[in-house]
């Protein structure tokens, strides 16, 4: 029976990459001379560090400019708001992965409701849907796409 997955991953490595073009670029930097303005992560969290909140603002457009140049979707992004803490501030940015419970039982609802030929099954932090008709699976995928969701889908394991 064809099935695909609907997953929201985020490629870690491409975000290491990322940080580490910016902390460079940070570190060569004028107006970041002698600031000791550093970004660090941490599994899927990032933590900027600087001695000024704009200069945290400005890290992070340097971030996403460099986050935009790999391919990472800049909607997985969850930033929390800086904390001033002594003569430093900090900010710490988490890159979500996987589907939540809640939205995964919303768009399996949302499957369901759509009357077609498929059936949507939660398994962890994705999504399987499969149908009998190729066609059907990718009707699904468009109108998947056109939902209204905080998150970056993709759909892999397409199978015949």
């Amino acid at each position: 029976m064809p099935s695909f997955d609907v997953v929201s991953e985020v490629d870690i490595q491409e975000v290491n990459n990322a940080m580490d073009q910016a902390n460079r670029e940070v570190t060569t930097r004028f107006d970041f001379k002698g600031v000791g303005a550093k970004f660090e992560r941490e599994d899927n969290l990032i933590q900027m560090t600087a001695t000024e909140e704009f200069q945290l603002k400005q890290m992070l457009e340097i971030l996403k400019l460099k986050l935009v140049k790999r391919s990472v979707n800049l909607e997985c992004m969850q930033m929390e708001d800086p904390v001033a803490s002594g003569k430093q501030v900090h900010q710490q940015i988490t890159f979500r992965q996987g589907i939540d419970s809640l939205l995964a039982k919303k768009m399996v609802k949302m499957v369901k409701d759509q009357k077609m030929k498929v059936q949507a099954a939660i398994q962890g932090e994705k999504i399987r849907v499969s149908g009998k008709k190729r066609d059907d699976l990718q009707r699904m995928i468009a109108t998947l796409r056109e939902m209204d969701v905080d998150l970056p889908l993709q759909f892999i394991n397409f199978r015949d």
